[in-house]
């Protein structure tokens, strides 16, 4: 049984279009650096040669990776849902023990970045959210310690 990887909209179109540059940009112009280190002999000790065959090996790798990606994803647009509990792609608002507010989105693990809000859904918080409704509190365990928040809004944007 594959395993569906679940993302929003948005992380899959992004995947898509790394996909297509790496394939279509990336992936050219590092074939061309390999013939073009070719041809300038002695391959033992040419630095471009090395370098060029390394990018390629990651270009290939990242390509293969992707499309993993996305043939098992599990697309979730969050303006399709609605309900009272945090679900995946879900945008929830927080305060925490001192009242500082706090707005993530759930979303999957390749498109988590703290410093835009998206948290992924196995993370600590993440997982700590889903399921739950406004006016729960919630702890969420930390390096640091137990934290505790309160829901105070669940939107789907």
């Amino acid at each position: 049984m594959v395993e569906k990887v679940p993302m929003t909209a948005e992380g899959h179109e992004r995947l898509e279009a790394e996909l297509k540059h790496l394939k279509h940009d990336e992936r050219p112009s590092v074939i061309k650096a390999i013939e073009e280190a070719r041809a300038h002999g002695d391959l033992s000790e040419n630095a471009e040669y090395h370098a060029a065959k390394e990018r390629q090996g990651f270009i290939e790798s990242r390509i293969q990776d992707l499309e993993g990606k996305i043939s098992r994803a599990s697309v979730v647009n969050a303006k399709d849902l609605s309900g009272d509990t945090v679900v995946f792609s879900a945008t929830v608002s927080l305060a925490d023990e001192d009242d500082k507010m706090f707005t993530y989105q759930i979303v999957g693990v390749d498109e988590a970045d703290v410093s835009e809000g998206k948290i992924s859904h196995i993370s600590p918080i993440g997982r700590a959210l889903i399921g739950r409704k406004v006016g729960d509190e919630v702890e969420v365990k930390t390096p640091r310690g137990e934290i505790y928040y309160e829901i105070t809004k669940i939107e789907f944007i």
